[in-house]
């Protein structure tokens, strides 16, 4: 398994969503971006080696870090409004970008040939109310 050495007190836990996955990470609020694309697919290769599955559909785990996509809540208090890319320089960190202790952030593989990161489809599912309802009647 995918781990840090030590978790220090500055890292921040970090829910990376796909589908109805989540991968949990903790990272520094100073990594690079491409640094945390790099901690992510490690963690991907070694969790889903065949590749990852969202709605029936598996996705294969791109060869080069900088194919994953990351996108934040529009708002973060209602999940339903959607996500909203999010574009970084190649030496931003998430601390430039606001991101807090335990936030969600999704992610996507883009393919080779994806110009622009609206083009790219945040798949992110949320149970429901009534999901967990019918499963409580089981």
């Amino acid at each position: 398994m995918v781990r840090h050495e030590t978790v220090r007190d500055m890292d921040l836990s970090i829910r990376f969503k796909y589908g109805s996955h989540t991968i949990f990470l903790f990272v520094d609020p100073m990594a690079t971006f491409s640094h945390i694309q790099e901690q992510l697919l490690d963690a991907l290769k070694e969790r889903y080696p065949d590749g990852i599955t969202s709605r029936s559909k598996t996705t294969e785990l791109p060869s080069n870090a900088s194919q994953i996509k990351f996108a934040m809540l529009k708002d973060k208090t209602d999940p339903t409004q959607g996500w909203k890319p999010l574009t970084f320089e190649f030496d931003e960190a998430p601390a430039d970008k606001g991101f807090q202790d335990n936030m969600m952030v999704a992610f996507a593989i883009a393919p080779d040939d994806a110009d622009d990161t609206d083009d790219i489809e945040f798949d992110v599912i949320f149970p429901s109310f009534d999901e967990v309802e019918d499963e409580g009647d089981l």
